[in-house]
């Protein structure tokens, strides 16, 4: 973990994060971001997504409206605004700045949650090759980023994607199926990954995606 010395760029990220770093700030009014690189690095493996028959009714009753790049800003946004249990974040200004420019640049992307009308969960990432970066998420009502998840697994299968990085395993994501592996692995999935070609469809055909929700239900 190294401070920074000079000017992050969004072109500097991608760089990074093809070489398996990621950047976070100390806190949310810190002024200085940190490249990590861990010794164990979490993965959600999408053809081992856990997806419980009870969150799998949630996402299938029509209790969300799900989006993708409706409001990349609004959802980074909530992810940087404290909540109970996390009085403090590690986005700061410049990751606001930085990835919302990686967004316009097409290399970033957000799954939505909304309810009458209003953005109650969701997460972002950075696409880059057949490798989704997962960055953070939030929720504001139940099942709200649990359903925003299954979304974005649901896209990245379809998509062709080959890897999902969680950067770290929590109890959340382990309920998935999140799983930590060493840092040589890691690297070793993240350069098959990211040669290759996928694509992340914001608005994919509603009965393919209800199709692939059923076969995450059924393990397969």
């Amino acid at each position: 973990m190294s401070r920074r010395h000079f000017e992050v760029t969004p072109e500097l990220m991608l760089r990074a994060y093809r070489s398996g770093l990621f950047p976070m700030a100390e806190t949310r009014r810190g002024d200085r971001l940190y490249w990590l690189d861990p010794e164990q690095r979490g993965i959600l493996p999408l053809d081992g997504f856990h997806l419980p028959r009870r969150l799998l009714r949630t996402t299938l009753s029509g209790l969300y409206a799900v989006h993708a790049d409706r409001d990349f800003a609004g959802v980074i946004a909530a992810c940087a605004t404290p909540a109970e249990g996390r009085e403090d974040t590690w986005i700061n200004r410049d990751i606001e700045r930085l990835f919302t420019a990686l967004h316009h640049q097409g290399h970033a992307h957000s799954v939505e949650a909304w309810q009458d009308g209003q953005l109650v969960g969701g997460l972002y990432g950075v696409v880059l090759g057949g490798v989704f970066f997962g960055e953070s998420m939030f929720s504001q009502a139940r099942d709200a980023s649990k359903v925003a998840l299954v979304h974005l697994v649901a896209r990245l299968r379809l998509g062709g994607f080959q890897l999902l990085d969680t950067q770290w395993v929590t109890s959340h994501l382990a309920q998935f199926g999140a799983k930590e592996i060493p840092r040589n692995a890691y690297r070793a999935r993240l350069e098959d990954a990211i040669s290759r070609t996928a694509t992340f469809e914001p608005s994919p055909d509603p009965d393919v995606l209800h199709a692939e929700f059923l076969r995450l239900a059924k393990g397969e």
